[in-house]
């Protein structure tokens, strides 16, 4: 019975186990994922939207299709949803966009554009991913129009009635 050890408090526990250390991981879940000119790529979609980004190390430029943001998203509103996760993230300025949209219209693609820097964000810098997942922007709004059914007018509004 000498021999037999009990612990009868959590204080004794905290004793038995002084001499083991739990690792500590400091590396992110996931690797860094760059091209070899140090672009991460990402695609991005919205509605009937299909965009293409390349993110950058840089000044803070996005270039849509070649042509500036404030030129092809010439609505406030679309230029400060695309740039949602950069100050979020606080990395306002800090990384160039180089983005193509093809498919539905500008909202549509501005959301596209959303989604992939969301997306190419986590993929240079993986420590940011946790942030950008909880503002939901690297998940992709599914919501699409829906389409014309036969012997309907649009979707689901009928003909008008007519009793005569």
């Amino acid at each position: 019975m000498a021999d037999e050890q009990t612990m009868t408090d959590l204080k004794d526990l905290g004793g038995a186990v002084e001499g083991t250390v739990a690792p500590v991981s400091t590396m992110p879940l996931r690797e860094k994922k760059v091209d070899a000119q140090g672009r991460a790529y990402a695609t991005g979609r919205r509605k009937d939207a299909v965009a293409r980004v390349w993110l950058k190390p840089g000044t803070g430029k996005i270039t849509i299709n070649g042509r500036d943001q404030e030129v092809y998203f010439a609505r406030p509103t679309l230029r400060l949803v695309i740039n949602q996760p950069f100050g979020l993230a606080d990395r306002v300025g800090s990384y160039d966009i180089v983005a193509t949209v093809k498919g539905g219209g500008l909202s549509g693609q501005a959301g596209a554009v959303l989604h992939g820097i969301a997306q190419a964000l986590s993929r240079f810098e993986p420590a940011l991913r946790g942030v950008v997942k909880t503002a939901g922007f690297l998940t992709r709004d599914s919501r699409t129009v829906e389409r014309k059914k036969y012997g309907k007018a649009k979707a689901r509004r009928s003909f008008q009635f007519s009793k005569r």
